[in-house]
């Protein structure tokens, strides 16, 4: 079972959703970086469920713990180990229907890999829940490439059919500037356009009051990636953070830029016009999304996740008995988000973290975390 994503910068993920904890491991930060606990915190309330029709009834605290690697607020250069308690677990809802396959759900291919010793409450090591870990050590990531210049941010592209206003792939100055609007957006939901929170928040909860869900897309800019980052083909930007961004449950699609769209364009439509500005080389558009040659360009990295209906849903569907080898109809019990979209957005910013931070590794080494000012070296 593979539980660790990177090379140079690694993270891995342990634990279950009915367990003791979960937790990740993160190796490869530089000794004296800065940790901001309250901005460790901050991530981590994102994420959290507010038990408000919007999300599971399922209220964790999320404390982060420091095991090691971090003393007195600042990394020791030694692995950083986190751990997150569950404190509230109701593993009896899952007892009655521990039989029946939850369609959409990995438990039929949990069992086929697992062969019925994996931990099923809750959907153990498969659930969600698990995402709180991978925020708790994406954060620390974020944190350090915020310090080196490098902002992530993720917005609700779409949810429950209503659409918020998209990132400008036509005008990077513009999708700049969004980009750092979502950046100083206080709480809520992360939305460029305010006027579709309230309806967006209706449709869910309507879903919800059915016994069914609703999915959606999650847009995320990354700004100020020095040019020359990257790998052609097999370590490619577009290939890590795609890695990252499936390793989210429910994510199903992926698209860089205009994406799906190139298929009705021609050449001269999709191809970005190279300008000076001032000193630098910069591109008129962002159709490929800051990156030629799986390396990035320096123009802002944009991409785009479908993030499908949470499968747990409270109308009866037809599954089967796997231990008895029949058919059957399942009524799920249990507590569960009947839609999980804006919990993911600071799950998917963290992740892309996670990747960025390696690959800048790769290039630069440690540099980046030791010196975040003076880093960078300048395309001649």
């Amino acid at each position: 079972m593979k539980n660790t994503f990177g090379s140079d910068l690694a993270l891995t993920i342990f634990g279950e959703s009915h367990g003791r904890a979960i937790g990740a491991v993160l190796d490869g930060m530089a000794a004296g970086v800065p940790v901001d606990e309250a901005f460790l915190a901050a991530c981590m309330d994102k994420r959290r469920a507010r038990g408000d029709g919007l999300s599971t009834p399922r209220v964790e605290a999320d404390n982060v713990q420091f095991l090691s690697g971090v003393v007195n607020g600042r990394t020791t250069g030694t692995a950083i180990a986190l751990m997150i308690e569950n404190q509230n677990t109701r593993s009896g809802d899952y007892a009655k229907t521990a039989d029946l396959l939850r369609p959409g759900h990995a438990d039929y291919t949990a069992y086929a890999k697992y062969h019925g010793y994996q931990d099923a409450r809750g959907g153990g090591h498969f659930s969600g829940r698990v995402t709180a870990a991978l925020v708790a050590g994406g954060a620390i990531v974020l944190g350090a490439l915020n310090r080196a210049g490098i902002d992530i941010v993720t917005h609700i592209g779409r949810c429950a059919g209503i659409g918020d206003t998209p990132f400008a792939l036509d005008d990077p100055d513009t999708l700049a500037a969004q980009a750092e609007a979502l950046l100083n957006k206080p709480e809520g939901f992360a939305l460029l356009d305010g006027s579709v929170e309230e309806p967006m928040k209706a449709a869910i909860r309507a879903a919800g009051a059915e016994g069914d869900s609703v999915g959606g897309v999650l847009e995320t800019a990354i700004l100020n990636l020095p040019a020359g980052v990257g790998e052609p083909y097999f370590d490619s930007v577009e290939s890590r953070l795609a890695h990252l961004a499936f390793s989210i449950p429910a994510v199903k699609g992926i698209e860089f830029g205009s994406g799906f769209g190139f298929a009705d364009q021609r050449g001269s439509e999709a191809n970005d016009a190279f300008r000076m500005k001032g000193e630098a080389i910069v591109t008129a558009t962002n159709h490929n999304a800051g990156l030629n040659g799986g390396i990035t360009n320096g123009m802002p990295v944009a991409f785009r996740t479908v993030v499908k209906p949470t499968p747990s849903i409270y109308k009866t569907q037809d599954t089967v008995d796997y231990i008895a080898k029949k058919n059957a109809e399942l009524s799920i019990q249990g507590r569960h988000d009947p839609c999980i979209v804006p919990r993911a957005a600071i799950v998917q910013t963290c992740a892309a973290a996670l990747a960025v931070g390696d690959l800048l590794t790769t290039k630069y080494g440690m540099a980046w975390m030791e010196n975040p000012t003076g880093y960078r070296k300048e395309v001649l």
